[in-house]
């Protein structure tokens, strides 16, 4: 459960569909070094693509897709759902972003089982 959460941790994101804020857009390295996702726009919604995946990750590979239908609230922060179409899995996320620095919080289960992964933004 935990390592479906860490791969779809992008991979991280649950927010209205109009969301199109400036800060989400473009390339993200995760906090453990194993990961970089670019986040843009895909039609009305975000998606988060793995567009490098560290050889031996189990369960991630390069272009797997998180579309996330996600709005901002008034704190800045952003809310919503994140579809995992590799898994077939919906998820609730929240996304906070501070600069070059994000943190994203998926939870399934009825939000029972949570992981935070943490991002920074690269060239």
């Amino acid at each position: 459960m935990i390592r479906i959460l860490t791969a779809t941790a992008i991979t991280v994101l649950a927010l209205a569909p109009t969301a199109r804020s400036a800060d989400l857009d473009g390339q993200w390295a995760r906090g453990d070094g194993n990961a970089k996702v670019r986040i843009a726009p895909c039609g009305p919604n975000i998606c988060a693509i793995n567009t490098w995946i560290k050889p031996g990750t189990p369960s991630e590979k390069a272009g797997d897709k998180l579309v996330m239908t996600i709005s901002q609230d008034a704190g800045g922060d952003y809310a919503g759902t994140a579809f995992d179409p590799q898994r077939d899995l919906t998820y609730k996320i929240t996304v906070t972003v501070k600069g070059d620095q994000m943190t994203t919080k998926g939870c399934i289960v009825a939000g029972l089982l949570c992981k935070d992964v943490n991002w920074k933004r690269v060239d």
